[in-house]
């Protein structure tokens, strides 16, 4: 039972709850689809995989690292002194709060626009601090809104900082050298085993287990270096012969789940189990919108024989190139197209997709079927179900007709996809570092004004130093993947290919970047925007291509006045709800 100084303000904790719901969803379904983003515009992941992958990532984040951010939400941004003495009004204040929080980001997921959470729910308690008449802690010290404010400068420039470095390095030591397919499986390993070292890293920083300041720098060091050897070695026992027996021999029927086979694959007729079907060997992850290419600085390779060869060859290709068709034999030459060609190739039958390779979107796969059978029917209603939980991550988040993109994304350089296909493996562990960090981060996006609530309504006083309660951090880690898979696609379709021509390596680049900065970010305990750091890392490797061009500032500006607008309209929510509120006339 609640003390009697707040348990008649159970009102205020159900519709803060309700809004904490809410909130940690359209988190979810904003913020977490940033982590993934890349991973599904690449074509590396499908949205279902993206869907079960986030879940499981965003929870791991939110329940094991989550806690220390938490705190400056919920009493480091204005000063609970006010509130001293009326813990009635501080519910209240933050209840408000979470509502303002949840309206502005289920708003702006809805509608595609990707905001970020952490200048969402920042907003949302300045505004009730505002009303309230309660002091904004401006001044430089931790957990105010300087540093804050800071970090979302200073982040988004470190992450571009740290993918461009990171894209440039990869570039230069496998994707523009001489024989790439052979630099690549020579150095694949080693980009593996340091995605994990570097995980390794930030889980023994934050791991609530565990006190860093005990920890000696041997101890971290053989920490990391363990585990920098232990799958660098796995690398080479399995992962090696797997790309060898898929790439190399071009096997067909040898997918992901065979990599546990190990040195098995070498053999001429290696024991698959459930053996894959089709011809197609690797993934063409420069394809267009429509299934083929008619943007980018190179051309596809036409046949498995111009494959075979260009294992002696550079993987960069000139802007024209001498290639040989895989129907007629004839060699011609393939330049890029000017804008005439694109913008008629954008209405054109030849380049619409075959049906084999068109995708079915929700309403297609779950409701068409059953449209004409009667509502008695139970196949009529489990097709409604199956829409209701999967029509989230059956849309399509690739395709964009767009010529404009199309001529953006002809100025970026396309590689050998067999070497884009190694680097698939290193981007969905990039992409899991990204989503826990940001599980991490900005769960407390969603946390910290229900916890300041919840705690002062069981204590009966004013509440916000006690420590996070884990069941807190469970269920918001839960909702944040339930967000994605509901609705995340519509900040996955606005971020994917819209910024830069997206693929496994450069995804790569850009997730590995933000986790980075996410990560210390949440060490330092300051709660930035994972969004900010995506779109900075995005940038980061964009300009890699040494062009303006392959950038669609257009989309740059479209996510910076999102940026612009976050604060004060998630203020002005907030702020007339919590004057409203308290300045109610009452019997």
């Amino acid at each position: 039972m609640a003390p009697a100084a707040t348990a008649r303000y159970d009102w205020i904790l159900a519709i803060t709850t309700i809004a904490f719901i809410f909130s940690s969803a359209s988190n979810g379904a904003n913020d977490v689809a940033n982590s993934y983003a890349t991973s599904v515009a690449a074509r590396t992941l499908h949205m279902w995989q993206a869907g079960i992958l986030a879940t499981i990532t965003e929870f791991v984040g939110a329940v094991a690292l989550g806690s220390r951010v938490t705190d400056t939400i919920k009493n480091g941004i204005i000063s609970i002194d006010r509130f001293e003495g009326r813990p009635g009004v501080l519910m209240l204040a933050m209840g408000c709060a979470e509502v303002g929080n949840a309206v502005w980001l289920t708003v702006a997921t809805v509608v595609g626009f990707p905001v970020s959470t952490t200048q969402t729910v920042v907003g949302s308690i300045i505004g009730v601090g505002f009303a309230s008449r309660s002091a904004v802690t401006w001044g430089w010290e931790k957990g105010s809104v300087s540093q804050v404010a800071a970090s979302w400068g200073i982040a988004p420039a470190i992450a571009f900082a740290f993918s461009a470095i990171i894209f440039t390095i990869l570039k230069y030591s496998v994707l523009e050298r001489k024989d790439s397919f052979a630099w690549a499986l020579r150095l694949i390993p080693f980009y593996l085993a340091a995605t994990a070292a570097i995980l390794a890293l930030f889980i023994t920083i934050e791991a609530p287990a565990t006190n860093y300041d005990d920890l000696s720098p041997g101890v971290v060091a053989g920490a990391i270096l363990g585990v920098f050897a232990g799958v660098l070695a796995l690398a080479y026992i399995f992962f090696v012969p797997f790309f060898k027996a898929k790439l190399v021999k071009q096997d067909p029927r040898i997918r992901a789940w065979h990599i546990p086979l190990g040195p098995l694959l070498l053999r001429e007729n290696p024991p698959l189990y459930w053996p894959g079907k089709g011809e197609e060997y690797v993934t063409d992850y420069y394809e267009d919108s429509y299934g083929n290419h008619v943007a980018g600085s190179g051309v596809k390779h036409a046949n498995d024989e111009d494959m075979k060869s260009d294992e002696k060859k550079s993987s960069t290709y000139s802007p024209e190139t001498s290639v040989r068709d895989g129907e007629t034999g004839e060699t011609m030459v393939a330049r890029p197209p000017d804008s005439n060609t694109l913008e008629l190739a954008a209405h054109s039958p030849e380049m619409q997709k075959p049906a084999s390779k068109r995708h079915k979107g929700p309403h297609e796969r779950f409701l068409d079927p059953v449209k004409e059978l009667s509502f008695l029917n139970p196949l009529k209603w489990l097709g409604y179900l199956k829409f209701a939980l999967l029509q989230g991550v059956t849309r399509d988040c690739v395709t964009h007709d767009s010529a404009a993109l199309r001529a953006i994304h002809a100025k970026a350089h396309r590689y050998d996809i067999r070497v884009e296909h190694m680097w698939t493996y290193c981007q969905v562990a990039s992409a899991m570092m990204m989503s826990i960090a940001h599980g991490s981060n900005d769960v407390a996006n969603a946390v910290g004004p229900w916890a300041a609530v919840f705690q002062t309504y069981q204590s009966g006083f004013v509440d916000t130093e006690s420590g996070t309660p884990i069941w807190f951090l469970v269920v918001a880690g839960l909702l944040l993947g339930a967000g994605f898979w509901v609705y995340g696609y519509h900040i996955v379709r606005t971020l994917g290919n819209k910024i830069t021509q997206m693929s496994p390596t450069r995804g790569f680049s850009i997730e590995l970047g933000a986790a980075i900065t996410v990560l210390l970010a949440s060490v330092l305990g300051l709660p930035v925007s994972t969004t900010q750091c995506l779109v900075g890392s995005s940038l980061g490797v964009a300009l890699m291509n040494y062009d303006l061009g392959a950038v669609n500032w257009r989309q740059m500006a479209w996510i910076f006045l999102g940026w612009v607008l976050t604060l004060p309209c998630a203020a002005l929510v907030s702020g007339l709800l919590c004057v409203m509120a308290l300045n109610a006339p009452s019997f």
